[in-house]
């Protein structure tokens, strides 16, 4: 008998895929946890019933979500992520060299814990000497945090659940006070497919509280519909300024200085999205 999971990514539509074995299936304090052997895409990591990340398609997500910022900040010294448990997100972080440290605060202890046992190659930067591990609340960090960082990633799950209250103005203004007063923010804020209205309204609410804020996108096969994207804000410096010749070379899959420029490149149907906002 084949086994397969299902994510219903909407109540009529889903992505399917055949699994060796479960791996770790447990409620844990805060969301049903599921790590899942597979046949295409590796293990992969679900919260929830929700794809979080896969072995074989990972890197499209973490090079994004951190390269385009830190490469858009000249110069990126205290890096902060919010959530992230799998640990792709620090891995790519510490990769630019005027990085000194980067805080990480995860909700979910056991979302690191099980990473670090079932995706090691995606978790392989915890206990690098420029990297601090927070298990705590991340909205209750940044709240705390004053004139700290200068760059802020918000690497979240959808809406629901404990992330929730990652995706509201008032988060976005706390987000403004931690960072220093050239710094960037970036969130992944889901696809335009299916949550055009969480797009819009991230970029209503993040246009009133950074004078500069960018939608770019990007292609990741397990996440719903396969266009993905992020929500950029800035306090100084705009991503679409940064020269390709300044952006070095780095050990990356997808991401390039070229593909910097191209991914705020919007079809025309999400550029009229955001347009409306």
């Amino acid at each position: 008998m084949s086994l397969w999971f299902t994510e219903k990514q909407t109540k009529s539509f889903g992505i399917t895929g055949k699994v060796r074995r479960t791996l770790e299936s447990e409620q844990t304090a805060f969301q049903q946890l599921d790590m899942l052997e597979t046949e295409e895409f590796g293990n992969m990591l679900f919260l929830d019933g929700m794809v979080m990340t896969s072995e074989k398609d990972e890197f499209v997500y973490h090079e994004m979500i951190v390269h385009v910022p830190l490469n858009t900040h000249p110069s990126p010294k205290k890096v902060l992520v919010v959530g992230g448990g799998d640990g792709g997100t620090i891995r790519e972080v510490l990769k630019h060299p005027a990085v000194e440290s980067v805080m990480q605060v995860e909700i979910d202890g056991k979302v690191v814990e099980y990473s670090k046992k079932h995706l090691p190659s995606i978790s392989s930067s915890y206990g690098d000497a420029r990297a601090k591990l927070l298990i705590g609340d991340g909205f209750e960090h940044i709240i705390r945090s004053e004139n700290v960082y200068d760059v802020i990633l918000v690497d979240s799950t959808e809406p629901v659940g404990p992330a929730a209250g990652l995706f509201t103005k008032g988060f976005y203004a706390g987000i403004a006070k931690a960072l220093k007063h050239d710094g960037i923010f970036v969130a992944q804020t889901d696809n335009p497919w299916f949550k055009s209205d969480l797009i819009k309204n991230v970029m209503k609410d993040a246009g009133e509280v950074f004078p500069i804020t960018r939608l770019y996108t990007c292609n990741i096969p397990t996440y719903p519909s396969g266009m993905w994207t992020f929500t950029l804000g800035s306090k100084k410096y705009d991503p679409l300024e940064v020269t390709a010749e300044n952006i070095r070379e780095m050990d990356t899959k997808y991401y390039t200085p070229e593909l910097h420029h191209a991914s705020f490149v919007l079809p025309k149907f999400v550029k009229q999205l955001i347009d409306s906002k």
